[in-house]
């Protein structure tokens, strides 16, 4: 086995002068800096009193889901001689909170819409995705169902 080292520097910018001297007194901002790579700014979700026009962690999550996915499923394609030309997915994720305010995913769908070569086996392309669970590394690290419901189109 290989081990690999992910480094991020995750900073709360919400404070607006009093910090946490009350549940309504700061923003729940923060920024995501990982060494050589643009800053994200991110926010709570909206339903827990973020900023709608920035990353939550659950956007992230999903999107780290989803990319991870697509990322495998390109190099499965090129492995198995299958040319892809387009690749985008709109996934969905479904999530809960308690009472207590304790939040998770209990599913996610992705709906990956893949153009592919003229002359391609669609059954075998769409039998890739199968394979992805034992590579994909985020699949892999999560404890949530992932549905796949891939749709193609001939270039």
């Amino acid at each position: 086995m290989k081990t690999h080292i992910y480094q991020s520097r995750v900073v709360w910018t919400g404070n607006r002068g009093q910090g946490t001297a009350g549940y309504r007194a700061y923003d729940r901002n923060w920024s995501v800096a990982v060494p050589g790579k643009p800053e994200i700014p991110c926010s709570n979700d909206p339903l827990l009193g973020g900023d709608p026009a920035l990353m939550n962690p659950e956007d992230l999550l999903l999107s780290a889901r989803s990319s991870c996915h697509m990322l495998w499923y390109l190099h499965l394609a090129a492995v198995a001689g299958i040319i892809v030309t387009a690749y985008e997915d709109r996934p969905e994720g479904l999530g809960e909170t308690a009472p207590n305010g304790a939040g998770r995913f209990l599913s996610a769908h992705l709906r990956p819409q893949i153009t592919v070569a003229p002359g391609t086996d669609l059954a075998r392309a769409a039998a890739l995705h199968d394979e992805i669970h034992r590579y994909c590394f985020i699949a892999r690290s999560l404890n949530f169902p992932v549905t796949i419901e891939p749709r193609f189109t001939l270039a």
